[in-house]
């Protein structure tokens, strides 16, 4: 199925109203997936031309937001979460390691929050992985990436705490 971006948040929509939790998520996670196999959309949306961050989509009513990032080098992120939403990062081209970590102290505003690494995993071309509410994770870039990846809400308006590793 070839996908247009109207398609894909209204299926996304449809999925997050009828479920707005975990499960729902995992049925976006899905059509993340799917879209990924549309060749013509991803050429579309996440070309080399693309920021390292852009909006493509932002929903009116239940605010999460359809993104496209491509990154020309290596880059790696702290752990971090993503305060009281959720996001879904779908593997466009290349590859990402990503790490997920267990919270040993929790974060302030004053002082960061330490962690342990609990796992890495890679995520190729037409991979997806959903990160809810608290989950800690960082990704690690070592050349040219392109994602696709939702936020429950427009991060750009969430202050979120610190972390480090222990």
């Amino acid at each position: 199925m070839s996908w247009t971006l109207e398609e894909f948040a209204v299926a996304c929509q449809r999925a997050l109203t009828a479920d707005p939790g975990p499960t729902g998520r995992e049925k976006v996670c899905a059509i993340v997936q799917d879209v990924l196999k549309d060749e013509a959309f991803v050429a579309r949306h996440v070309g080399d031309d693309v920021p390292e961050r852009k909006i493509l989509y932002e929903d009116p009513t239940l605010g999460f937001c359809i993104l496209a990032h491509a990154y020309h080098g290596a880059k790696e992120s702290n752990p971090h979460d993503h305060g009281p939403s959720w996001a879904i990062y779908g593997q466009a081209h290349g590859e990402t390691v990503m790490s997920d970590w267990s919270l040993l102290q929790p974060a302030t505003e004053a002082q960061p929050g330490t962690v342990r690494l609990a796992r890495s995993y890679t995520l190729k071309p037409g991979m997806a992985h959903v990160y809810n509410e608290g989950d800690l994770h960082s990704p690690r870039r070592d050349g040219p990436t392109r994602l696709i990846r939702i936020e429950g809400t427009n991060m750009e308006k969430v202050r979120r705490l610190a972390y480090e590793r222990a």
